[in-house]
């Protein structure tokens, strides 16, 4: 029984070696670029395990995946399957709920965090009626004189409750995602990736995402606008209670769901097209991963820049603006609302108000959010897999 266990054992590894070398051969630059990418950002991968080794403990993800994926579908063998290493385009298939979730909320989190000055560049560039000292050129005159009259740590105010709403938010939005886009793309083409089903699951994790993200958003927006008057996020938080009721908070939630349905809809569509294209075999590879993000984020950002003005404007309730379309001081509520409030203060090009900002936020905040949501869906599955495979033979 020992001698036919190694034989299985050996065969196996034979038959994954090869299959690496072939997949090394075929690759070319794009392979070696995503390897040196992944061994770069492995260190990293390390630092998360020793925090949160009890969390990924709980995780079971399944690496059954595809059938011609595992080496236990040549040799007719669970046990052969059990001792391979598993295909990187066989785990994303295999991965649990869990394990999405937490991948995504690490993916949102850091997305967010690394982007904020940007973001709040953005926000800045997409007012209606700026003072005359927060009128900027382009994003690195922005940056360089918010940072000079205003503080080294002004561009990164709001950070603390954008990284406590992406967590749970991203988490939902990913497994949202991924369970859908299976479920869909089964009815629709099965066997097959379909782009309707990816654009299906897109727009429906929006709105776990918005529901999620919303309230941070109004915050978040409030504390990023020039002279803004609250001490602190809490501060903000009780005066918009206080001033504008608890349904301030969602004022915008259909509008965001106006443009990020859209929005997610192209951004997950060209994301998956891309994928195909630079990485059909599905491979663990960063350098496509990053790629494909970063296009489809842009692709996606740019044809919805007026919706974003309008969320913009209605989450902040800029006081000029208001001013000038109201004399008795009541907010703007809507988005018909708030697409006339633009177009009577700006005219055509007030909708595209910010854009070079947006594209600028949006091509790495996505490149980020995907290279490492495939990392640590790839990193966990893998850890669980060798963690199941050293229990097994610790029993024999």
């Amino acid at each position: 029984m020992i001698l036919k266990d190694r034989v299985l054992q050996m065969e196996a590894d034979g038959f994954v070696r090869r299959r690496r070398m072939t997949a090394d051969t075929s690759s070319g630059d794009a392979a070696v670029a995503g390897a040196s990418a992944g061994a770069e950002i492995h260190w990293f991968g390390g630092r998360f395990w020793g925090v949160s080794e009890s969390l990924v403990g709980t995780l079971t993800p399944r690496i059954s995946g595809e059938p011609d994926l595992h080496v236990g579908h040549f040799y007719g063998s669970q046990e052969a399957s059990d001792l391979s290493e598993p295909d990187y385009e066989g785990l994303p298939q295999g991965a649990s709920t869990s394990t999405h979730m937490l991948a995504g909320a690490v993916a949102g989190i850091m997305e967010h965090c690394l982007m904020f000055p940007i973001d709040c560049v953005k926000t800045r560039m997409q007012s209606l009626q700026p003072e005359p000292a927060a009128r900027y050129r382009n994003v690195m005159d922005a940056l360089w004189r918010i940072m000079r009259t205003e503080g080294i740590w002004r561009p990164i105010r709001g950070l603390n409750i954008t990284a406590v709403g992406a967590g749970p938010a991203h988490a939902l939005y990913f497994a949202c995602y991924e369970r859908l886009k299976k479920v869909l793309s089964d009815i629709i083409h099965p066997g097959a990736n379909s782009h309707l089903a990816n654009g299906a699951a897109g727009c429906v994790a929006t709105l776990l995402h918005d529901a999620a993200m919303n309230p941070t958003e109004v915050v978040k927006q409030r504390m990023q606008m020039y002279n803004s008057p609250y001490r602190s996020v809490l501060d903000c938080m009780r005066c918009v209670w206080q001033r504008e009721g608890a349904l301030a908070f969602y004022r915008s939630y259909t509008t965001q769901l106006t443009m990020n349905v859209p929005f997610q809809a192209l951004h997950f569509m060209t994301y998956e097209y891309l994928q195909e294209l630079l990485n059909p075999q599905r491979h663990y590879n960063p350098s496509s991963h990053m790629v494909s993000g970063a296009l489809a984020g842009a692709i996606a950002a740019a044809a919805t820049t007026p919706l974003d003005v309008c969320k913009t404007l209605l989450n902040t309730q800029e006081s000029l603006a208001v001013d000038s379309v109201s004399r008795s001081g009541r907010h703007i509520t809507g988005l018909g609302h708030a697409f006339r409030t633009v177009y009577r203060l700006g005219g055509l090009p007030a909708y595209f108000k910010g854009v070079q900002a947006r594209v600028i936020y949006q091509m790495p905040s996505t490149a980020i959010s995907w290279s490492v949501y495939e990392f640590f869906k790839y990193m966990i599955t893998k850890h669980q897999h060798e963690k199941r495979r050293i229990q097994r033979d610790a029993e024999k």
